[in-house]
């Protein structure tokens, strides 16, 4: 009797020989899946349909198109970006051949960019790519404001001094940068944007908030409406998990007041009440499957979701409490729900209204789950208030934002995020880098590797700024150029005030070795790690 494998009535038994020839027999209603879902269904099955709007909505630049920038945005036009634009002044030479799939012999001594513009279209007719044929250096320098019309720039292989200064034109224009680097076996990603608001983190620990320690009024009366004491067999062991531990929760508050059970003694005591409930027979309780899982999910009432440290960064940060014409539309939405948690929520967040599978027949299951969607519907009308006034504070429309974005912020409250990143020029200068940081990640065994890679990273662009070259990229200087580089790094290490005694010089001379050769292995791993 359990919802999800309740018996269809309407159908008769059947055998498997007989279950074509019935169907033939019956009208079949299949629905209708547009091409785009057909298209994208394993993606949306990851991020959803929002997510997927936000992808095709998005336009990249690709700056230097080695086998690492064309890997990664191979990736983005499988994907269904709305457009790209590769920028590269690089003709195909014979090596880059045999690093890069999207290049073949018949484009030798042309264009790199617009070979790999042109295979990329291919893998997706819904993508417009287009090229420039000039240097990413140059075009920074002679024309910022090319960039404006892109809501992604990819940086690849590039060295420190430019990205600063692409990190510098990104943050004014705020337009995200994604700096990637294969060099030999190593790679690095680095994601550059003042902010990132997330309304979908999708958390791995989520509870739902179902507020069996504080239900509303009519969930308290729906939940109490039903008489465990006075109820047939089918009803006793049909009554959804939900139900039983609000009662049970309500009966505790009467014998031991406001508190939620705390220790392990109380604990027993309160799935002592669920227990007692059970019929039984010869004074052995039966099984009934509602009574286990309530017992099971006890924990949901011993601690229950409250507003997590996250999101109530995002309620109580300096953009939301602090609106003005400018804010984005997700700083208005957050004020305008911590309005609702201070007011209407009296403490909690909107109900989402959605409701786990429970053992249940199905009228007491959709009979629940419709109790928790029309508060969720009111909490939504509660927050949609809140934001007409906090729009018009502002000098804004009320309808400038519309019910679909408040739907769905207003479902993942739960997961609210923003994440804010240093700029790289912060991250390099001695006055502002983090060396207590970096300090502990060479220390640590765990990470010390990975660290130290790091820093010979950026001291192979500083190597480059000395030298005009790059380390080991002239055959018969690597033994030269192994001490120099570890000079070079030692000098950074000891700019920040650290020993240079976390340097593994066996990672030195792989740098070194790799002399700048990037492995299209390396670029499809680095690639996929930004995914």
């Amino acid at each position: 009797m359990r919802r999800r494998s309740e018996p269809r009535e309407d159908l008769p038994h059947v055998t498997s020989r007989r279950w074509i020839a019935l169907l033939d027999k019956r009208t079949l209603s299949i629905p209708h899946v547009p091409l785009r879902d057909r298209k994208y269904d394993r993606q949306l099955r990851i991020w959803g349909a929002h997510g997927q709007q936000l992808l095709e909505s998005s336009r990249v630049c690709l700056l230097h198109c080695g086998p690492t920038g064309s890997e990664t945005l191979k990736n983005l036009v499988l994907g269904g970006i709305a457009a790209f634009t590769v920028v590269d002044d690089a003709k195909v030479q014979p090596h880059d051949l045999g690093n890069n799939f999207l290049l073949d012999s018949s484009s030798l001594g042309k264009s790199k960019a617009q070979h790999v513009t042109t295979l990329l279209e291919e893998l997706n007719e819904s993508v417009a790519g287009s090229f420039v044929e000039e240097s990413p250096s140059t075009l920074l320098e002679t024309n910022p404001d090319f960039f404006l019309s892109f809501t992604l720039v990819i940086a690849t292989q590039m060295i420190e001094p430019d990205v600063i200064k692409l990190e510098d034109l990104c943050h004014s224009l705020e337009i995200k940068l994604l700096v990637v680097r294969s060099y030999g076996l190593v790679g690095s990603l680095r994601a550059s944007l003042q902010e990132q608001t997330v309304i979908e983190s999708k958390p791995d620990n989520h509870v739902e908030n179902l507020r069996f320690h504080k239900p509303w009024r009519e969930l308290e009366d729906f939940a109490m409406s039903i008489d465990l004491a006075t109820a047939d067999d089918i009803l006793h062991k049909h009554t959804p998990y939900a139900i039983l531990l609000i009662q049970a929760t309500k009966q505790w508050h009467a014998t031991h007041g406001p508190e939620l059970p705390q220790n392990a003694r109380e604990k027993q005591a309160y799935r002592d009440i669920l227990q007692s409930w059970q019929r039984r027979i010869d004074d052995v309780p039966i099984e009934e499957e509602n009574f286990t899982e309530a017992i099971e999910n006890s924990r949901k009432v011993f601690a229950p979701p409250g507003i997590g440290r996250e999101v109530q960064m995002v309620l109580y940060d300096p953009k939301a409490m602090e609106l003005d014409p400018r804010s984005s539309d997700f700083w208005v939405l957050a004020a305008a729900l911590r309005d609702f948690v201070e007011g209407e929520g009296e403490g909690c967040l909107p109900i989402e209204g959605s409701i786990p599978d429970m053992w249940a027949t199905t009228e007491l299951f959709l009979a629940l789950q419709r109790v928790y969607r029309d508060k969720a519907e009111r909490d939504t009308a509660a927050v949609r208030g809140h934001l007409a006034r906090r729009l018009a504070s502002i000098g804004r429309d009320a309808a400038a934002i519309d019910a679909k974005t408040l739907r769905n912020f207003v479902k993942h409250a739960h997961c609210l995020r923003v994440v804010r990143w240093r700029r790289l020029a912060q991250e390099v200068a001695p006055g502002t880098c983090d060396a207590a940081a970096l300090r502990q990640a060479l220390g640590d065994e765990d990470t010390a590797a990975n660290a130290c890679l790091y820093l010979l990273l950026r001291a192979v662009d500083r190597f480059h700024t000395l030298h005009a070259r790059f380390p080991g990229c002239y055959d018969g200087e690597f033994e030269d150029d192994v001490p120099l580089l570890k000079s070079v790094a030692v000098g950074m290490l000891a700019e920040v005030g650290l020993a240079s005694g976390a340097l593994v010089d066996d990672l030195v001379h792989e740098v070194v070795r790799c002399g700048t050769l990037v492995y299209n292995a390396m670029a499809s791993t680095t690639s996929v790690f930004q995914f």
